[in-house]
């Protein structure tokens, strides 16, 4: 054996010896609370980055074991019936996600509220959630306002729970903004993707945990992808070196289950939502991806299982 490839066993079993060391601290520190017999958590996976039919997808979905997942509303009315077959076909749930990039407040707020309408009162298969990128991080808080109490009204007239999500350029793109909106409306309601606010802050939040806890006991339904404070997206949350930033992201989100399990609520959704590049870091020149998307995501997936037994 040649010494370069008897250097490459040795670093490759040290780092598969790593990995192991960092998933074993990591489900050693469970949480303390127990999961009711009749709550139960959703994981749902994203067709982001994924390639190919929506057949082939929810087929690897279902495979991997997601209980759902999470796309835009397809505008066209033969990817409706591709996506609704597939649904049916592989008995998954759907999550939607819904925004309009108009760069106009006024025309913006007319479109968000014609395609969550779309979303709303479709008659293929009632989603588990509508998932809100709504409205701008610029727009005057009159328009933002109107979206956030068009989407509470929406969600009383049919029974939906939409949440708006804690995003870069959107309305909740920062724990500071997002408090002002959280005291103004006592029924807003939130999609915890609180990587973007670690990027937004350049922290892990330990400044604002006040905010944070405020914000954590409006959510309904988690982004479980782990950002750290100079990315919205760790390289890979299987690496010892993303371990601090994996452990906070569990506390929030087992914070939000012990939250929803107190409340007496029967159902917490979660997607693993780590993406393709650019989220995903690449090398210069080639932008190969520096991991395998699917792979991590499937490994959230597991570990969240196992956490809370889901």
């Amino acid at each position: 054996m040649s010494l370069n490839r008897r250097k490459f066993l040795s670093m490759a079993g040290t780092a598969a010896a790593l990995v192991s060391s960092s998933w074993e601290s990591l489900m050693a520190n469970t949480p303390k609370f127990k999961m009711p017999p009749d709550f139960s958590i959703k994981i749902m996976g994203t067709n982001w980055g994924i390639e190919g039919t929506v057949d082939a997808f929810c087929e690897k979905a279902k495979a991997a074991g997601y209980d759902g997942i999470e796309m835009w509303w397809p505008g066209d009315k033969n990817a409706q019936d591709a996506l609704f077959d597939a649904l049916k076909k592989y008995q998954l749930d759907i999550g939607f996600l819904c925004g309009v990039g108009d760069t106009d407040p006024q025309k913006h707020v007319l479109a968000f509220k014609h395609m969550i309408s779309i979303c709303a009162y479709q008659k293929n298969q009632r989603p588990l959630y509508i998932n809100c990128h709504s409205g701008k991080d610029y727009f005057p808080e009159e328009y933002n306002n109107e979206i956030i109490q068009h989407t509470i009204d929406l969600a009383k007239e049919t029974g939906l729970t939409i949440c708006h999500e804690s995003h870069r350029s959107r309305i909740l793109f920062a724990a500071h903004v997002a408090k002002k909106y959280i005291q103004r409306f006592n029924q807003l309601r939130m999609t915890l993707d609180i990587s973007h606010w670690c990027n937004v802050h350049e922290s892990l939040l330990h400044d604002q945990e006040e905010t944070v806890q405020l914000a954590l006991t409006r959510v309904d339904h988690i982004h479980a992808r782990v950002g750290h404070p100079e990315g919205p997206q760790v390289s890979d949350p299987r690496a010892p070196e993303w371990e601090e930033a994996v452990k906070r992201h569990l506390e929030w989100w087992d914070k939000v289950v012990a939250l929803k399990i107190k409340s007496g609520a029967k159902q917490l959704t979660i997607l693993t939502e780590f993406g393709p590049p650019d989220y995903m870091p690449t090398l210069p020149y080639t932008r190969q991806p520096l991991a395998d998307q699917w792979a991590i995501n499937v490994h959230m997936m597991q570990l969240l299982r196992k956490r809370y037994q889901a």
